[in-house]
């Protein structure tokens, strides 16, 4: 692992990031909510990217993990500005694959979208978009819309695990599986068959939500939430090295 970094977000706060140099394009990891880049997968991808000569960026959203700032004051919103910041200010590469885990396979939509043509491909593992609305009951809902914080029990290590209001209400204004997300790239969704916090079905409606005519949708039989299995990182990295080729060839054919 290379040394850990810092820059600083649009408001100062001091982003925590990892970040080797190579070929493109770059790959750029995005963790669920309440993780951070010491994560298994995002460390298997990274030491996968060294290993082949290929640029890779990890990081640590404000509040989380050895960024600065407070948990409680980040949402989706910020979120994405960081993560744009700082492939903005560090990332060599003209094009760029992101990886989003869970929320950060929410998270990627977005930063996708604001990447325009220098996003070459998306990789998401359990897909979380748009959970703000189908991962609450209206009782729930309720209390977030009337500014309180919820908790609610984890099987991650942060017990109980908090939703805060601010939080909640940014991700409203972020759904984008009512309609099309117009994202024309070569995307890969892989999702556990057994994934008790994100239904399968969410990875099936966004591929069919996606603009994109490149889409392949992966269920992985006996995979949970998680997908860290030495199987399911396997598959993950098998998934992003097709992914890679792919995006050779599609290169290729619009020169």
């Amino acid at each position: 692992m290379t040394t850990i970094r810092s820059h600083p977000s649009s408001t100062g706060i001091p982003l925590a990031f990892r970040h080797t140099q190579g070929k493109g394009p770059a790959i750029v990891f995005l963790p669920g909510y309440m993780s951070d880049m010491e994560g298994g997968k995002a460390s298997a991808v990274f030491d996968w990217c060294v290993a082949q000569g290929r640029e890779c960026l990890l990081l640590d959203y404000s509040g989380c993990g050895q960024s600065g700032g407070n948990f409680a004051d980040g949402t989706l919103s910020i979120w994405r500005d960081d993560v744009l910041a700082l492939i903005s200010a560090q990332v060599i590469s003209d094009k760029t694959v992101v990886i989003g885990s869970s929320m950060g396979g929410w998270l990627m939509l977005h930063v996708g979208l604001a990447l325009g043509n220098r996003l070459a491909g998306l990789v998401g593992i359990a897909a979380a978009p748009d959970f703000s609305d189908w991962g609450f009951d209206e009782t729930q809902k309720a209390k977030l819309r009337a500014g309180e914080t919820i908790f609610e029990d984890s099987d991650y290590g942060y017990d109980p695990m908090p939703t805060h209001a601010k939080f909640w209400n940014d991700a409203e204004k972020h759904k984008l599986l009512d309609g099309t997300i117009d994202l024309a790239c070569p995307v890969r969704l892989l999702h556990g068959q057994e994934d008790s916090d994100v239904p399968p079905e969410v990875s099936l409606g966004l591929g069919e939500a996606l603009a994109s005519e490149n889409v392949l949708v992966t269920l992985v039989k006996g995979g949970d939430h998680r997908l860290s299995r030495d199987t399911d990182i396997a598959a993950l990295l098998d998934t992003l090295s097709a992914l890679l080729e792919t995006t050779k060839l599609v290169s290729s054919e619009t020169k």
